[in-house]
């Protein structure tokens, strides 16, 4: 059985038709639903109130990807955690195919599985990455990786039509055993948003379990979703959990690297780039969520 996790935060009807479509096709493979609510002040929180079956937690206050994340899971007791993203749709037979790749006796060792992820149009998008190294990092902080995409952590090069082993799944749509999930605590908290499923992955892997990603397997993903609305500081998120990334995982010479790379060649390197384009509003959120990061770096503030 599956336990289905979703951290809500100003979803709007988002929230209403994934609700909706893990309705429609759940099937017998879920045993319950949790919608972590971390604070939402656009009323989508009564979306997760309307539907039957739907464990409503309240945090109260935005939590966080992670900290929700673990919030929901320590309400489940099933044996594979999903967790779904509120601008996610499931498709017909997306649950059937995980709950059988990961039951297989030959995938024992399998510890995490993710969807392929389709955009409105039902295009295939690109869901899965390489864990980070140094060069990927600077190769994605440079610009090169759109010369060369096998060079930067997204698998942009790969079509992604086919099921195949990866380093690690979007966290939009993440599935793992429970028992590991636990056995690892879970995700680290200290990510706020961004970088937490990889670190997951890189923890899991480490332990020698193996990530999966299932072509068969659907899911419709709006992409961006509620973080669309505040541009600046979504960049903020995510550079600031690409350093700490670095501080836990490459030992201080290769924090520098990552740091260098991200505080120095990325701003240049991204305002080029859309300054060229002509995109001057973006290039001002980009400088307003490095704004952001200085001051975080400087004084821990903003935290959120």
């Amino acid at each position: 059985m599956i336990d289905i996790v979703i951290v809500n935060w100003n979803a709007g009807e988002l929230l209403d038709q994934c609700l909706d479509s893990i309705s429609t096709n759940a099937g017998d493979f879920v045993s319950s639903v949790v919608v972590v609510d971390n604070g939402s002040t656009d009323g989508s929180d009564e979306y997760a109130s309307g539907h039957d079956g739907v464990n409503l937690v309240r945090a109260g206050e935005n939590l966080g990807f992670g900290k929700g994340c673990n919030k929901g899971a320590r309400e489940c007791s099933a044996d594979f955690l999903l967790f779904l993203n509120p601008d996610a749709r499931l498709l017909p037979g997306t649950l059937q195919s995980c709950a059988e790749f990961m039951n297989s006796k030959a995938n024992q060792n399998v510890g995490i599985c993710g969807a392929q992820l389709l955009d409105e149009d039902m295009n295939v998008t690109r869901s899965c990455s390489r864990f980070p190294s140094l060069s990927n990092i600077f190769a994605r902080a440079s610009g090169l990786d759109r010369l060369r995409p096998e060079w930067g952590p997204r698998m942009n090069e790969w079509d992604h039509s086919e099921t195949r082993e990866v380093d690690q799944v979007m966290g939009a749509f993440f599935m793992i055993r429970r028992d590991l999930f636990e056995q690892v605590r879970g995700f680290d908290e200290r990510f706020f948003v961004y970088f937490e499923e990889v670190d997951l992955n890189r923890r899991c892997h480490d332990l020698g379990w193996r990530t999966w990603f299932l072509a068969d397997a659907k899911s419709v993903h709006i992409g961006g979703g509620t973080s669309e609305k505040v541009k600046a500081r979504r960049l903020f998120y995510s550079l600031r959990s690409r350093l700490q990334y670095g501080s836990k995982h490459f030992g201080f010479a290769g924090s520098i690297v990552v740091f260098g790379s991200t505080m120095i060649v990325e701003p240049l390197a991204r305002t080029t780039l859309l300054l060229a384009r002509g995109k001057i509003d973006e290039a001002v959120q980009t400088w307003k969520a490095y704004g952001m990061l200085s001051r975080w770096l400087l004084t821990g503030k903003p935290k959120r």
